[in-house]
């Protein structure tokens, strides 16, 4: 494996010290596997825009990985972005995800003065220039809210081409859905890194509704054989990693530029999957 491939650890902003703490702890542990890098997410609307703050600066400072915010324009205006891109610049954070962002529960539509993520890109660019690397968002199984397949890969070409340096999927389970969209967005003239989310199995119930809700499919035999395993978790956790080992292989041997992993804060099931693939750190 290419050593110029980039693995990445992804956490979500807790809401109590405790889960704080826990979050530091992973942090802490998963550091020591020399990741390139971690992200951060930001809630919906910016809701979590000030712990999604505090982490980053925590991480980046104390745990000395450098770590991505998630940025969106959803809910900010343009001059709260200016002071978020400040604020990251002066501390020395050199990467960001750059997100259009969900709506919150009960919002219509978004009330930002951007709209789409190629035009946080855009800003992002014009504010700060080549300081950031810019990572964007793919959905090798087509955004949930996109009309089509069509249209959706002509949006990710216009983030790309807005001045984003590489991007991060949407999790899956068919290596195929990531192979065929790369194929296709390199016909659109798409060169930079798309690099797959990779997404631990540890809970069947939770995996299924956030995939529904998401738009991730979660194959017909994987879904079947977790049912079948009901309430045994050991079963689901090491058909799981199984499973997503395998997916892992399959996508690095084909070429994929690094793996991004959701933690969901958690160490062990991201490690299990680093340590079946005996990733070169």
């Amino acid at each position: 494996m290419s050593q110029e491939r980039r693995y990445s650890f992804e956490f979500f902003p807790t809401k109590t010290e405790a889960g704080h703490e826990k979050l530091m702890n992973v942090a802490r542990q998963l550091a020591g596997y020399r990741p390139d890098f971690f992200s951060c997410t930001y809630g919906a609307g910016g809701s979590t825009r000030d712990r999604t703050l505090n982490t980053v600066l925590q991480l980046d400072g104390e745990v000395k990985v450098p770590t991505a915010p998630h940025l969106s324009c959803v809910g900010d205006s343009k001059a709260e972005l200016r002071q978020l891109l400040s604020t990251y610049k002066d501390a020395g954070i050199r990467r960001i995800v750059a997100l259009r962002g969900d709506l919150p529960s009960g919002m219509g539509l978004a009330n930002g003065e951007l709209r789409h993520a190629s035009d946080l890109v855009e800003f992002i660019r014009s504010e700060t220039g080549g300081h950031f690397h810019i990572e964007v968002a793919a959905y090798p199984e087509m955004h949930p809210q996109a009309r089509s397949f069509e249209h959706d890969l002509a949006h990710f070409a216009a983030k790309m081409k807005a001045g984003a340096d590489s991007a991060i999927t949407q999790y899956f389970f068919n290596a195929d859905s990531y192979f065929h969209f790369v194929e296709r967005v390199r016909k659109l003239g798409v060169d930079q890194p798309i690099v797959p989310g990779i997404m631990p199995i540890t809970n069947y119930s939770k995996l299924a509704r956030f995939s529904d809700a998401c738009g991730a499919e979660l194959p017909r035999w994987v879904r079947k054989q977790l049912e079948a395993y009901g309430d045994d978790l050991e079963s689901i956790q090491a058909f799981g990693e199984q499973v997503v080992t395998e997916l892992c292989e399959r996508l690095l041997a084909g070429g994929a530029p690094g793996l991004h992993f959701y933690t969901l804060n958690q160490a062990e099931p991201s490690l299990a999957i680093w340590n079946n693939l005996q990733l070169p750190r």
